[in-house]
C-alpha cells in the first residue's frame, strides 16, 4: 500500500514538473517573438525643398537722436516754450534762466572797453610822435584785450541761460514750469527726431546674413504688414560673452504709431530662397557631442549624425548626414535602436 501511494505522488510531480516546464517554455517563446516583432513608425523621404531662408532674431526700435534738454546753468526759470507733441526747428529757444545780473556786468564792461578803447588809440599817437614810452602803450593794449575777454565770458555766461533745441526734432512732456529754480541735473522736457532706427544680435554663424546696404524686414505690435528697413552699421567685434554681432538698421518710413523703445522681429535675408533637406524639428535627436536622425535602411534603423542650418516654426534645415531619397524615421523614436527591425505605417 505504502509503495502504491509513493508512486501516484511520484507521478503527480512529475506530470507537474512537466507542466511548469512547458509553460516556461511557452512564455520564453512569446517574449522572443514581442521582442523580434518590428517597430512601427512614420517616415518621411528626405528630398530638397526651396524656401525662404530668413533668420529671425529680436530687436529694439531707437530713435535716430534724442536728447534730454537740460539747462547748462543754475536759476530760475522765467521763459519756457515747450509745446509738447509738436516739431520744432534746431535753434529755437525752449527755456530762459534769470540772467539781468549777467546783462548788467556785459553792460558795465561794455562802457568800460569802449574808454579803454579811445585811450589806447590816443595813446598809439603819441607813441608814433615819440611823446610816451612803448611800456606806457602796452598797458592801454593789454587793459582792452583783458575787457574783451571779460565781455566774451559774460556772453559764455548769458548763453548757459538760454536753452535751445539741438537739432530739429519732436518736443515730448513738458517737467517742469515758469518760476522753478533748475540745474543742469534738471530735466526740462525731451527731444527726438522722426527717424527711427532697430537695433538687432546677430549669432555669429549667420554674418553672410548682414551687409552694409542689405534690406530686412521689421515686424512690430498694432502694424500690419512688415516695414522696411537697410542695414547702415554694426559693431567692429563680436560680443565674446555671447558670440552675437550688434546690427543697426534704419527704418524707410516708420509710421506715426510706431515709437521710439518698442519691441521688434527682424527678418534677414526674407528674399533669399535655397534648395535644402528640411525634416521635422522632432525628427532630431540631441546628442552629448551633436545631433542624430534615425534612418531605415532595408528595414532596420541606423542612426547618422546630421550638421543642422536654419530653423523655421516646425522644420530644421539639414546641411549634412542625409542624402536625398534616404528614409528618415519620424515616429517612434524612444524604441530604435541601431539594426532594430521596423514596420512603415505611413510615408510622408
Amino acid at each position: 500500500m505504502r509503495s502504491f501511494l509513493f508512486f501516484v505522488f511520484i507521478s503527480v510531480a512529475f506530470l507537474a514538473i512537466q507542466a511548469c516546464s512547458s509553460g516556461n517554455g511557452k512564455d520564453k517563446s512569446q517574449a522572443v517573438k514581442k521582442e523580434d516583432s518590428p517597430v512601427p513608425v512614420e517616415v518621411l523621404i528626405a528630398k530638397k525643398t526651396s524656401w525662404t531662408s530668413a533668420l529671425e532674431v529680436s530687436g529694439n526700435l531707437q530713435a535716430g537722436e534724442f536728447v534730454e534738454i537740460r539747462p547748462d546753468a543754475s536759476g530760475k526759470l522765467v521763459f519756457l516754450n515747450i509745446p509738447e507733441g509738436s516739431f520744432v526747428a534746431q535753434g529755437t529757444v525752449l527755456a530762459r534762466l534769470y540772467n539781468d545780473d549777467l546783462q548788467a556786468q556785459l553792460k558795465k564792461y561794455q562802457a568800460q572797453l569802449a574808454l579803454a578803447q579811445k585811450n589806447e588809440e590816443r595813446l598809439k599817437k603819441l607813441l608814433e610822435a615819440g611823446g610816451i614810452n612803448q611800456q606806457e602803450y602796452d598797458q592801454a593794449l593789454s587793459q582792452v584785450q583783458t575787457l574783451q575777454a571779460d565781455i566774451e565770458f559774460v556772453q559764455a555766461q548769458i548763453r548757459k541761460t538760454i536753452v535751445t533745441a539741438p537739432f530739429s526734432g519732436k518736443i515730448g512732456l513738458r517737467q517742469v514750469s515758469v518760476g522753478a529754480y533748475v540745474s543742469p541735473n534738471s530735466v526740462i522736457t525731451t527731444l527726438q527726431n522722426t527717424q527711427i532706427k532697430v537695433d538687432f544680435n546677430v549669432p555669429e554663424q549667420y554674418l553672410s546674413k548682414v551687409k552694409i546696404g542689405a534690406a530686412v524686414s521689421v515686424l512690430v505690435e498694432g502694424v500690419d504688414s512688415p516695414l522696411e528697413a537697410k542695414i547702415i552699421a554694426y559693431e567692429p567685434q563680436i560680443n565674446v560673452s555671447t558670440r552675437n554681432l550688434k546690427v543697426r538698421a534704419v527704418l524707410s518710413n516708420a509710421p506715426v504709431n510706431v515709437f521710439a523703445g518698442m519691441f521688434a522681429k527682424v527678418m534677414l535675408g526674407a528674399s533669399e530662397k535655397q534648395e535644402s533637406i528640411l525634416v521635422p524639428s522632432n525628427a532630431i535627436i540631441p546628442e552629448t557631442r551633436g545631433k542624430k536622425l534615425a534612418l531605415i535602411k532595408n528595414g532596420k534603423v541606423a542612426f547618422a549624425m546630421v550638421e543642422t542650418g536654419a530653423r523655421k516654426e516646425s522644420e530644421v534645415q539639414i546641411l549634412s548626414g542625409v542624402s536625398v531619397g534616404d528614409t528618415i524615421a519620424l515616429t517612434g523614436l524612444l524604441f530604435l535602436k541601431p539594426n532594430v527591425s521596423v514596420s512603415i505605417k505611413k510615408v510622408k
